[in-house]
C-alpha cells in the first residue's frame, strides 16, 4: 500500500477519510433535494436554482474565514465547529417556512462544508509526500463521491417513508455521526495550530504574493466548480421539466455519483504517473460536452445517460482542484493560501447555479445547459494553458 510520510493511506483511512465520508453522505442525501424544497415552497424553477447555489455562498463566505480558523485552532476543533453549525442548519432546512429562510439555511450548509473541506485538504498537504498528492487527494475527494452516491439513494429511501423530510432526517444522523467519530477517534499527526509567537503572515499577505497563481490557474478551478456545482443543480431541474418523481430524481442522481466512486482513485493515479493535466482536460472536456447534450434528454433513459456522462468527467476529476492547491501552496502561510485558493473553486461552485438561475429566467432551461457547458470547455483550455509540474509555481 502507497506509503506517507510514517504512514499508509489505509491507516489514514479511520482518521482522515472516515469522517469526511461519514459527513458527506449526509449531506449527500439532501443536495438533489434542495432544489426540490425550493419548489415545494413556491419557488419558480429559476429561484430555486438560485437557493441551491447559495450552498456555494456559504462555501464563498467560509473559505477565507476557515483558513485563517486552522492556522489559529488547528484542524479538528474547525470541523467540530462547523457540526455543531451544521445541525441547526439542517433542522431550519426541514422545518423552514418560506424561501428565505430555506436560503439562509442552506448557506451556513456551504460554511460548514467549506470549513470540513479545508481542514482535510489541509492536513493531507503536509502529511503526504508530493509524488503520492494525488493520489491522497483523490481518496479524499473519493469519500466525498461515495457520500454522492450513497447518501442520495438513502435520502431516496428515506423520502418514500416520510417525503423530502426523509433526507434531511438522513443529513442530521450522517453529521451527527461523522462528529462522534471525530471525538471518538485520536487526533491525526500534523493536526495543530500555528505556535504561538511564531510569525504567520497575513492573509491578504499570502494573497498579494501569490496574486499570479491565483489569477490564472484559479480562473481554471474557478470554472471547474462553476461545472460541479451546475450538475447538482441542472439534473434535478431537467427531472422536474421532464415530470420525473422527486425519488426517480434522486436514484439517478445517485447513479451518476456511483461512476465518481468508482473512478477517483484510478484519477489520482493518472495524475500522480502523468502528470496533473493528464485527468484535468478530459475531465472537463466530458463535463462541458454532457452539459451541452442534456437538452436532448426526453425520458428517464436519456437522462440517465447524460447523468453517466457528468459523472464520468467528475470522477476524472476527483482530487484535482485539492492536488493543484498542494502543489502551488507555500510552506509559509499554507493555511492560509489554501482558503484562497478554495475561494477560487467556491465562487465557481457558487456562480454555476446562479447561472443557470440567470440564464433559465431571461431564456430557457436548455439554453443554460449549453452556456454552462460552453465553461467547461473553456475550463479545459485555461487548465492546460496554466498548471505546471509540483513546486513550479511562483
Amino acid at each position: 500500500m502507497t506509503e506517507t510520510r510514517g504512514q499508509t493511506l489505509r491507516q489514514l483511512g479511520p482518521t482522515v477519510y472516515l469522517p469526511s465520508a461519514v459527513y458527506s453522505t449526509g449531506i449527500g442525501a439532501v443536495a438533489p433535494v434542495i432544489v426540490l424544497t425550493a419548489l415545494g415552497l413556491g419557488a419558480s424553477p429559476a429561484a430555486a436554482a438560485v437557493v441551491a447555489g447559495l450552498l456555494g455562498l456559504g462555501q464563498i463566505s467560509g473559505s477565507l474565514p476557515a483558513g485563517v480558523l486552522i492556522s489559529r485552532i488547528g484542524e479538528r476543533r474547525t470541523m467540530l465547529a462547523a457540526s455543531a453549525l451544521a445541525v441547526p442548519a439542517l433542522l431550519a432546512c426541514m422545518f423552514a417556512s418560506n424561501v428565505l429562510l430555506l436560503g439562509v439555511a442552506v448557506a451556513l450548509l456551504g460554511v460548514c462544508g467549506s470549513a470540513w473541506a479545508l481542514s482535510r485538504h489541509a492536513y493531507l498537504t503536509e502529511a503526504v509526500r508530493p509524488e503520492l498528492r494525488a493520489r491522497a487527494m483523490s481518496t479524499l475527494g473519493g469519500v466525498g463521491r461515495i457520500g454522492t452516491f450513497s447518501g442520495p439513494f438513502l435520502g431516496a429511501a428515506a423520502m418514500h417513508v416520510s417525503g423530502l423530510d426523509g433526507a434531511y432526517l438522513v443529513a442530521i444522523a450522517g453529521v451527527s455521526l461523522a462528529t462522534a467519530v471525530l471525538i471518538v477517534l485520536p487526533p491525526v499527526p500534523h493536526d495543530r495550530a500555528v505556535p504561538p509567537g511564531t510569525e504567520r503572515p497575513g492573509l491578504w499577505t499570502v494573497i498579494r504574493t501569490h496574486r499570479h497563481t491565483l489569477r490564472t490557474l484559479g480562473s481554471g478551478v474557478l470554472l471547474v466548480g462553476a461545472l460541479r456545482a451546475s450538475r447538482q443543480t441542472i439534473l434535478p431541474l431537467w427531472g422536474v421539466s421532464l415530470g420525473l418523481s422527486p425519488a426517480t430524481i434522486g436514484l439517478i442522481y445517485g447513479v451518476s455519483g456511483g461512476i465518481d466512486m468508482l473512478l477517483f482513485y484510478p484519477a489520482g493515479k493518472l495524475m500522480d504517473r502523468y502528470g496533473r493535466r493528464a485527468a484535468a482536460v478530459p475531465a472537463m472536456t466530458l463535463l462541458g460536452t454532457a452539459h451541452i447534450l442534456l437538452p436532448l434528454a426526453g425520458g428517464v433513459t436519456g437522462l440517465t445517460v447524460i447523468a453517466l456522462l457528468m459523472g464520468l468527467g467528475n470522477g476524472l476529476s476527483a482530487g484535482l482542484v485539492m492536488t493543484l492547491g498542494a502543489d502551488a501552496s507555500p510552506s509559509s502561510g499554507r493555511a492560509e493560501f489554501l482558503g484562497a485558493w478554495r475561494l477560487c473553486s467556491d465562487i465557481g461552485q457558487g456562480g454555476g447555479p446562479l447561472l443557470i438561475g440567470a440564464i433559465t429566467a431571461a431564456a430557457t432551461l436548455s439554453a443554460a445547459a449549453v452556456a454552462v457547458g460552453g465553461s467547461g470547455l473553456l475550463a479545459a483550455f485555461l487548465l492546460h494553458r496554466w498548471i505546471k509540474p509540483p513546486h513550479s509555481y511562483g
